[in-house]
């Protein structure tokens, strides 16, 4: 802990305490926000044509951000502490933070990677590249957060900046319609967690984690039920955070209606926002009340896995179906099996955690590289549609390749040994609690998965639709399909494919690496 205190008189004669901040502690988040707001500045002095280096600053201040990670890593790191409790911080650099803050400032730079192109068509720069840093900003503050006015704010700054990103493709309804849903419902959800935190609030008169756990086994009997009922909003507002049934029903729409960038940002970065919060208030803030939370979890778990299943399933059938609204839905089961090692911690201790990390870990380099590909087709094909990766293989080889291996890995199959193995984490975690009818779920669960990104995937290996051949006139025979001209690639696009196949391949051949790695990131 690096947090000192200093007396400084004032005029008054009274003694004010200090503390000193430590810089390299919070330098990660502080990196991408400062960087946020000279983008912002720099936006107003710069020509349209130089407006595309924007960008670029802002993948050097999230890759600065990442690297100041690495100094972190040698022990947990305390600030902003009570004056009269140094013990107890609002801010603290642990094991579980790194990790969720490797996944948050990842997760960013490969969005600013699939952005670049974006800006310089229909999406203003400066804006854009502002909302980005600042929500991820907020996403990285709030794993470190160790109060609840802490967790709270930087709940806010990840999601207002994210209603924006939505909504920020100019003329275009279904942005607009997508961002108005996802605002209003997030808003919500928020008036609902800032009143389970003034219950709690009232009840046990602090607002640290820490304390809080503390004081809620001595809450008189006369406040039980308000400090049971503060506990119970409190969660609400974090669940809907993680799309769980049933505050999942924004997804979809904002997916398919937000720019492809922004819809890979909301599945991954996101989630870990929401994920990361209930894991806090739950393991750290509320363990007295396992009992209340720890079957609600396991409840919401089964349900946001079969409904997201169950949905894909029934989509997948459709045509015309788009192939963000079904990784939209994909999204949602997957965030059901995130949950059970969250529910297992209420009965077998926090130890569970480290089984979502590891899976949410997974499940972020995956899921941005399926959108990545998906930014791919998207270029020759904006209606974007599984038909329309009918021969992805004869047109773009590696393309199919990558997004087959994702697939895979999102279903749990070989060769995506890490999320078969992500899988097997997730399910020991609920065997291990005793709750075995939800580990019984999650396993019909995987099932129903199989069939839909199977046939994706098979999709991508048949036979390309071919054109009929033109009649003698010189017009095309009837059921033709025209060939859409070939675009090229923006080679950060390319980029983001290579990387994220990279990673999931070294992953897959060492799932060792992510599994160690998120078995130490606990509290």
């Amino acid at each position: 802990m690096t947090a000192a205190l200093a007396d400084t008189p004032l005029a008054s004669g009274v003694t004010q305490l200090v503390q000193n901040v430590d810089w390299l502690t919070i330098a990660p988040p502080t990196i991408t926000a400062v960087t946020g707001l000279l983008i912002l500045v720099a936006d107003l002095f710069t020509s349209e044509r130089n407006k595309r280096f924007l960008g670029w600053g802002a993948i050097a201040g999230l890759s600065a951000a990442l690297l100041m990670l690495l100094p972190l890593t040698d022990g947990d790191r305390q600030t902003f502490c009570l004056t009269t409790d140094p013990g107890t911080c609002s801010y603290t650099a642990d094991h579980f933070t790194l990790a969720i803050q490797l996944l948050v400032l990842g997760g960013a730079l490969l969005t600013a990677l699939l952005s670049l192109h974006e800006t310089r068509r229909d999406l203003p720069a400066g804006e854009f590249w502002f909302l980005l840093l600042a929500s991820a900003a907020g996403a990285a503050l709030l794993p470190a957060s160790r109060d609840l006015a802490t967790l709270i704010v930087a709940l806010e700054v990840a999601s207002l900046p994210a209603f924006a990103l939505v909504g920020l493709r100019r003329g275009d309804r279904l942005s607009s319609e997508a961002a108005l849903k996802f605002f209003l419902s997030s808003v919500t959800a928020t008036a609902v967690a800032l009143l389970g935190v003034s219950f709690v609030y009232a009840s046990t008169g602090t607002l640290h984690l820490t304390e809080i756990a503390a004081n809620l086994d001595k809450v008189p009997t006369a406040l039980e039920t308000l400090a049971k009922t503060g506990v119970a909003l409190t969660l609400i507002g974090f669940v809907f955070k993680t799309a769980a049934v049933p505050f999942h029903f924004w997804v979809p729409d904002t997916y398919v209606g937000a720019p492809l960038p922004i819809a890979a940002f909301l599945s991954v970065v996101g989630k870990a926002v929401g994920f990361s919060g209930l894991i806090l208030v739950t393991v750290i803030a509320f363990p007295g009340h396992s009992e209340v939370w720890g079957p609600a979890i396991a409840v919401l778990a089964a349900l946001t896995m079969t409904a997201g299943n169950v949905a894909a399933l029934r989509q997948s059938t459709t045509r015309a179906l788009s192939a963000v609204r079904l990784l939209a839905w994909s999204s949602v089961a997957q965030a059901g099996y995130i949950l059970v090692p969250i529910a297992a911690a209420a009965y077998s201790g926090a130890d569970q955690i480290g089984a979502t990390v590891s899976y949410a870990l997974m499940y972020a380099v995956v899921n941005l590289g399926a959108f990545a590909v998906v930014a791919v087709v998207a270029r020759t094909h904006p209606g974007n549609r599984i038909a329309d990766y009918r021969g992805l293989y004869a047109e773009r080889p590696l393309a199919a390749l990558a997004l087959g291996f994702f697939l895979l890995c999102l279903a749990g199959l070989p060769p995506g040994i890490i999320g078969l193995f992500a899988k097997v984490t997730v399910f020991s975690s609920a065997v291990d609690a005793g709750l075995g009818w939800l580990a019984v779920v999650m396993g019909v669960n995987v099932a129903i998965g199989l069939y839909y990104y199977l046939k994706w995937t098979a999709v991508l290996f048949r036979a390309p639709a071919t054109a009929a051949a033109p009649d003698p006139a010189g017009s095309p025979q009837p059921g033709a399909v025209a060939a859409p001209a070939r675009r090229a690639v923006p080679a950060a696009v390319t980029a983001a494919v290579a990387l994220t196949a990279a990673i999931g391949v070294v992953l897959s051949g060492y799932p060792q690496l992510v599994l160690r790695f998120a078995a130490t990131a606990l509290f």
